[in-house]
């Protein structure tokens, strides 16, 4: 006769041990996942300026800091490789060779002499720039809304700006009748004309005279810093381009010196003793890319992220240099800016 408890203890015993067996099998799973490595995701930044300018410290701090929120501190899951062009045509050239043969996850471009070398080396790796004026014009992207290809960013300047600063140079320095737009062809978007344009339009509007003001290199600025004095009640508006910004501690000391009311795009020139600027905030522009890092390296594309224009300005006003320009800035102007330098 069958023993049927005892056939069914058997059968019991062999399910506990089948569950038992599995709820390990499960847990050594579990466990050699947990110890397999993230894959470490590599990050090229290839910036415009000298690594020794203070400024250019500030944005990869704010930049590096934004990533380490978003999940990605530098060293664990990703690393970040830095190179510096130093305003150099042929630094800029050699460093985006040797970051695309590196084949990183994505890269980092900082101004638009940057991005043009990268885009003529890297077709396919993901490419996000940050401070480039005209990136339709510039033949970088598409359009602003469907960048299209690999790269997307985040421009700085409208090309409405240097008409703006004009309009601004003239409520701080009212005698102004004559401005000279000082910018690099070589270096600035459409050889100057992107923001030459907007300025000569708005230059009758202002009853002011308006005169181009090139310069080609460093042993340039000064000759046209003296030949702009000659002619009284004459102002100067400085775009930013990467020469200008590697040159700023001569252009402001200059400007200064031969009492040229000049009005500039970024608060790094009143900081350094310029008289004003008007523009986009640099170190809010870089904590900005972070997040298009951060989803493209969760695998979105570039091609569907819009580019962004700035959504912050900012208005400074360096008293200092005011007082020693002789000029009386009315308060109305200092009420709006958002941040008097004295």
């Amino acid at each position: 006769m069958l023993d049927f408890k005892y056939w069914a203890g058997r059968a019991m015993q062999r399910r506990e041990f089948i569950r038992l067996v599995g709820g390990v099998a499960a847990t050594w799973s579990l466990e050699a996942s947990a110890q397999q490595p993230e894959r470490m995701r590599r990050v090229g930044v290839l910036m415009g300026i000298a690594e020794s300018d203070p400024a250019q410290q500030s944005f990869v701090s704010a930049f590096t800091q934004a990533l380490q929120d978003l999940g990605w501190p530098a060293g664990r899951n990703v690393r970040i490789d830095y190179r510096w062009g130093a305003g150099d045509a042929d630094k800029i050239q050699s460093f985006a060779r040797e970051f695309v043969e590196q084949k990183p996850d994505l890269i980092v471009g900082h101004t638009t002499p940057v991005v043009a070398a990268l885009k003529q080396q890297a077709s396919t790796i993901p490419i996000v720039f940050t401070q480039v004026s005209d990136p339709v014009g510039s033949h970088f992207v598409d359009g602003l809304a469907h960048p299209g290809g690999n790269i997307t960013g985040f421009t700085n300047l409208e090309a409405s700006m240097g008409a703006k600063l004009m309009e601004l140079l003239k409520e701080v320095a009212p005698q102004t009748s004559r401005v000279a737009l000082m910018f690099n062809p070589a270096t600035s978007p459409d050889s100057g004309s992107y923001f030459l344009e907007p300025v000569e339009a708005a230059a009758p509007l202002l009853k002011m005279a308006m005169v181009a003001a090139p310069v080609h290199n460093p042993a340039e600025i000064e000759p046209i810093m003296v030949s702009l004095a000659r002619e009284p009640n004459t102002g100067l508006i400085v775009m930013p381009d990467i020469f200008i910004l590697a040159h700023r501690e001569q252009i402001i000391a200059l400007a200064n010196r031969y009492r040229l009311p000049a009005a500039y795009a970024y608060r790094l020139f009143p900081a350094s003793g310029g008289l004003m600027s008007y523009g986009t905030d640099l170190v809010d522009l870089f904590r900005r890319a972070a997040p298009y890092v951060d989803r493209i390296l969760k695998g979105e594309k570039p091609a569907d992220l819009p580019v962004q224009t700035p959504t912050k300005y900012e208005l400074v006003i360096n008293l200092k240099t005011a007082k020693v320009f002789g000029l009386d800035v009315p308060l109305s102007i200092q009420q709006r800016a958002d941040e008097v330098i004295e």
